[in-house]
């Protein structure tokens, strides 16, 4: 099989946690052949789709070819593995992709549902699941949740790893200034969320493959710190599923395989369904270090089994 993942430059990755990187060892290991290229080197010739792409070995890290125009109708996969932020060039990516899409190929995750599943907002599909939420961009609103729940959370609807992310009470001085501030004077939505002290215990990252819970890692916020994203300084635990998440993992798996959704990152706190991530989520080294579980290898078994 013939992979090819769209990515952030290979000099950014750090092989011993980067999640791409594990996908792509993994490819090695089942004897496919394996190419990389950034959003940049997607071209749209009419309507025939090709890419600047560089043939990879990935284990040990990393041999790199030289760069080749290769049609993108020539591969069996290609995985979009960019990271956010979701701007405009990587929407315009997603819409290159749908050409290869058009032609047969199939693009994880696929780029109608990138486009269409925000990783916050995606999740009010399953607002039953999740911990009273509200998004909006009016300032009387936000005060009023505020009024209502207290403690609540602010996270920037195109946020990720935790940035920007606040906790708030609503007797707070300058509670008004804060919300012009996050909405940016009203003009952008934010999602506020009752705060959840379980976070304590941790925040768990649930790697969904084809819609089934594969894999599963805590992350533990550190001291005097409620976000738990390893970015922020969280650490990783090893854990199990409890029956209450295996419920929330039923209940997404439907849609993920039918908006082609194939790898995806659930974050679960104290049973409540807190984000959806779509574009590149991570954790697979986690859970293969903690849980001595070779994820990534199920990972492309599933995919062969599908293609």
């Amino acid at each position: 099989m013939r992979q090819l993942f769209v990515l952030d430059p290979l000099r950014q990755i750090n092989p011993d946690k980067d999640s791409t990187a594990a996908l792509m060892q993994a490819a090695q290991r089942g004897g496919h052949a394996i190419w990389a290229c950034t959003p940049a080197d997607l071209i749209a010739r009419a309507d025939e789709p090709l890419a600047m792409a560089v043939p990879v070995t990935p284990d040990p890290w990393i041999s790199v070819g030289p760069a080749e125009r290769q049609s993108l109708a020539g591969f069996d996969v290609i995985w979009m593995r960019k990271d956010p932020p979701v701007d405009e060039a990587y929407l315009y990516a997603t819409h290159l992709l749908e050409v290869a899409e058009r032609a047969g190929v199939r693009v994880l995750n696929r780029p109608s549902a990138l486009r269409a599943w925000n990783e916050k907002l995606g999740a009010l599909r399953f607002s039953r699941w999740m911990a009273p939420t509200l998004v909006a961009g009016r300032v009387s609103e936000l005060s009023a949740f505020a009024e209502q729940h207290t403690d609540i959370v602010l996270k920037p609807l195109g946020g990720r790893a935790g940035l920007g992310v606040i906790r708030v009470n609503s007797d707070a001085p300058g509670l008004k200034a804060l919300f012009e501030l996050v909405t940016e004077q009203e003009r952008l939505p934010v999602m506020a969320q009752a705060f959840l002290p379980a976070v304590s215990d941790g925040d768990k990252r649930i790697l969904l493959v084809d819609g089934e819970p594969l894999g599963a890692i805590n992350r533990r916020p550190s001291a005097g710190e409620f976000r738990s994203n390893l970015a922020v300084g969280g650490q990783a635990e090893a854990t199990e599923l409890t029956e209450r998440e295996r419920q929330i993992c039923a209940a997404l798996a439907p849609a993920l395989r039918a908006e082609g959704l194939f790898f995806v990152g659930i974050d679960v706190i104290g049973g409540m369904l807190s984000e959806i991530n779509v574009t590149s989520p991570t954790g697979i080294r986690e859970v293969e270090r903690l849980m001595q579980q070779p994820l990534a290898d199920q990972t492309m078994d599933r995919l062969q089994a599908l293609v």
